[in-house]
C-alpha cells in the first residue's frame, strides 16, 4: 500500500509501497478514507514525541472496515467508522470504566505503530476504539473529529463545563483552539480568542468568538474583555506563556483547561499556583475522548448543531499532507488540513 514514510527526526517524509498492516485478533484494517494533519504529528516527526523509525504518521482518520480479527463482535466489514486518537486496551480498570483515554496500556496509531498517512490502518480493541459514523457524516468531516475537535469537545464540556453566559478565552486557534471555539459558542457562551495570527484570528470570528486578541501574554485584556476575568480558559497552544496567562486570566473559582501539548522544557512549566490557591482556581489536564463518549458529540455533528467541515482549510493528497507537515515548522494557514489516500 501507498504511504507516508520518514526514516529520521525532521527528515523530509516521502511516498513509498510498504506493506498492508497485519490484522490483530481483537483488531481491524480500517482503509482510510481521510486523514487530518495534526500538530502532534508535527511534534512526533520533530522529535518531541518519539517513535520508532522509519514511521508512518497519522492519528485522525475515517473510513471503511477491511477486516476483522476473529474476536470482533461488533463491527463488520463494509462498516463506516473512526476512531479517537487514544486506543484503550479494552482489558485494564480504566477501559472498563469508561476511561479508555488514561488507558496505561493505550495504543495510538501514528505514533506506538503505523498511522493512517496511508491507505490503511490498523485499530487494535476494535469493539472498544472504533465508532460508527452516522450517514449524515461524510469522512472529511469524520477525519476532523479524531484528536481536535473531540479533544477540545471533552474539554469543553466534560472538564470546563461551561453553560450559557460563560466567559470563555481560547488561546491558541489553531485546529484544536477553533475546535474549542466552536463548542464552547454553540453551548451558548461569550468567548473570546487570543492568538498572533490575524487569519487564525478572522477564522475565529467567523465562528463565533465575540472577542479577539492579538497577544501572546494576554491576560490584562482578558480580563478587561471579560469584566473582571474568564469563567474558563483554555491553552491550546501548548507553551509555558500561554498556559501561565491563561491561568491569570481567570475570575475567581474560574476553571484551567490545558489541552495543548506541554513538551520539552514545557513539560515541568511552573503556573502561578498562588492564586490558584487563594482563588480557588480548578486546573485540569484534558487528553483526548474515549469512544465511549462520541455518541453526543456525533448527535449534535449530525444534526447540524456543530459543522466541524467549516474548520477544514483545505482537502489534499498525500504529497500534499507531507507539504502540511513539513509547512507546520513556520506559520500556519487558519484552518485543518485533510488528506485523501
Amino acid at each position: 500500500m501507498r504511504a507516508v514514510v520518514y526514516d529520521a527526526v525532521g527528515a523530509r517524509p516521502g511516498i513509498r509501497d510498504v506493506p498492508r498492516p497485519e490484522c490483530p485478533a481483537d483488531g481491524a484494517i480500517v482503509r482510510v478514507e481521510a486523514t487530518g494533519v495534526c500538530r502532534s504529528d508535527w511534534h512526533a516527526w520533530r522529535g518531541h514525541d518519539p517513535v520508532a523509525l522509519p514511521h508512518v504518521p497519522g492519528h485522525e482518520f475515517a473510513g471503511v472496515v477491511a477486516a476483522t480479527g476473529p474476536l470482533v463482535r461488533d463491527f463488520a466489514v463494509g462498516a463506516r467508522v473512526t476512531a479517537p486518537f487514544v486506543n484503550g486496551c479494552g482489558r485494564c480498570e480504566w477501559c472498563a470504566a469508561g476511561d479508555a483515554q488514561v488507558c496505561p496500556d493505550q495504543t495510538q496509531p501514528g505514533f506506538t505503530h503505523a498511522g493512517s498517512f496511508a491507505e490503511y490502518v490498523v485499530v487494535r480493541a476494535a469493539d472498544l476504539n472504533l465508532v460508527a459514523l452516522p450517514d449524515g457524516v461524510d469522512a472529511v468531516t469524520a477525519a476532523s473529529l479524531g484528536c481536535r475537535f473531540a479533544t477540545a469537545f471533552r474539554a469543553v464540556t466534560a472538564h470546563a463545563r461551561v453553560r450559557a453566559g460563560d466567559e470563555v478565552v481560547v488561546f491558541g486557534c489553531g485546529g484544536l483552539g477553533l475546535s474549542a471555539v466552536m463548542v464552547a459558542v454553540a453551548l451558548g457562551a461569550r468567548v473570546t480568542a487570543v492568538d498572533l495570527s490575524d487569519a487564525a484570528l478572522e477564522r475565529a470570528r467567523a465562528l463565533g468568538a465575540s472577542v479577539t486578541i492579538r497577544s501572546g501574554d494576554a491576560s490584562g485584556e482578558v480580563r478587561a474583555a471579560t469584566g473582571g476575568g474568564a469563567h474558563v480558559s483554555i491553552d491550546a497552544l501548548g507553551s509555558a506563556a500561554t498556559a501561565d496567562a491563561a491561568v491569570r486570566s481567570l475570575r475567581r473559582r474560574g476553571r484551567h483547561v490545558q489541552v495543548g501539548l506541554m513538551l520539552g522544557a514545557a513539560a515541568s512549566a511552573p503556573l502561578p499556583w498562588d492564586r490558584v490557591i487563594a482563588w480557588e482556581l480548578e486546573v485540569y489536564g484534558s487528553h483526548g475522548m474515549a469512544a465511549a463518549d462520541y455518541g453526543p458529540l456525533l448527535e449534535l455533528v449530525a444534526s447540524g448543531r456543530l459543522d466541524p467541515s467549516l474548520l477544514v482549510g483545505s482537502v489534499v493528497d498525500l504529497d500534499g499532507a507531507i507539504d502540511a507537515l513539513v509547512g507546520m515548522d513556520g506559520p500556519q494557514p487558519a484552518g485543518i488540513v485533510v488528506a485523501r489516500p
